[in-house]
């Protein structure tokens, strides 16, 4: 089973979306878009990135915590992971993006 996206929409009417994991919780979370239709060209420039690992950007939060951003070809942000207890469970994440966010299905709660 692969993980699933996500689309919603915030109060402010901004739309986003989410990579959820096949055991729950979140794997990225995109920016807020205005427009629902840029919202689904994030899905799939993540789509499209997910498998490069030169797209993957290894941050640390100011805590300690380790994150990951996933980017774009162009260098722009697609998608921000949320903070991990350590390096391995970023790493299983990522693999978990790796290898499912291609075939994900989307789930439009919009």
């Amino acid at each position: 089973m692969a993980p699933t996206f996500e689309l919603t929409r915030n109060d402010k009417g901004e739309f986003y979306f989410k990579l959820q994991a096949n055991a729950g919780g979140t794997l990225l979370r995109s920016e807020g878009y205005n427009a629902k239709a840029s919202a689904s060209k994030g899905i799939d420039s993540v789509r499209r990135n997910a498998a490069d690992d030169d797209r993957y950007e290894l941050k640390t939060a100011s805590d300690g915590r380790p994150f990951f951003n996933l980017k774009a070809s162009n260098g722009q942000v697609v998608g921000t992971s949320p903070m991990f207890q350590d390096e391995d469970a970023r790493s299983a994440a990522i693999a978990e993006v790796r290898t499912g966010a291609a075939a994900a299905n989307v789930v439009d709660k919009t």
